[in-house]
């Protein structure tokens, strides 16, 4: 399977909709710690999304997705910008999501790199992320050059309601090339 990764404007990513639903509950569904509780109800899953397409809307959040051959959306992440006047250098890498039964197809260091690059683009150098510690994604962002920082205990849930930490990853982006 080869990958499309895109950025999606507000009118792409309401296009979108129903395939991020299934992205984001198929990844509940697996167990992600990704800020939602299992079963996750088609509705709740939809109203986040929302929310997202309403970001997009406003500049907020850049939505990257990996589409397959037959053009369905299989893995998705964002770029959430740091709002704040003091921090113009930063954003927040969140939700890299990837289908269960799109993995192991290189689409996580593709949806990242493609992020990393345009967030660089945009003038943001400093991105943060946190995940589930002892989770593969762990493995996928120290490979993709990303620094632990370190572990907070008992940080969230699991979808099946036990307690996770969190592991905080920073990295900074090599300057962009007209820098």
């Amino acid at each position: 399977m080869s990958a499309l990764i895109r950025l999606l404007n507000e009118d792409d990513a309401l296009t979108c909709l129903p395939d991020l639903c299934e992205v984001l509950c198929d990844c509940v569904d697996g167990g992600a710690s990704v800020g939602f509780m299992s079963p996750l109800a088609d509705a709740d899953a939809a109203a986040y999304w929302q929310e997202v397409v309403s970001a997009v809307g406003r500049d907020e959040v850049l939505l990257f997705v990996a589409e397959d051959d037959a053009g369905r959306v299989v893995g998705t992440v964002q770029i959430g910008f740091a709002l704040k006047p003091n921090q113009p250098h930063r954003a927040d890498l969140m939700k890299l999501l990837v289908h269960r039964a799109a993995r192991g197809r290189g689409l996580s260091r593709k949806l990242m790199t493609t992020a990393e690059r345009e967030a660089r683009a945009r003038g943001r150098w400093l991105l943060v992320l946190d995940t589930a510690t002892g989770e593969p994604a762990e493995a996928i962002y120290e490979r993709l050059g990303w620094v632990r920082s370190g572990v907070i205990p008992d940080y969230a849930l699991f979808p099946d309601g036990r307690y996770c930490a969190t592991t905080v990853f920073y990295k900074h982006l090599a300057p962009a090339a007209d820098a």
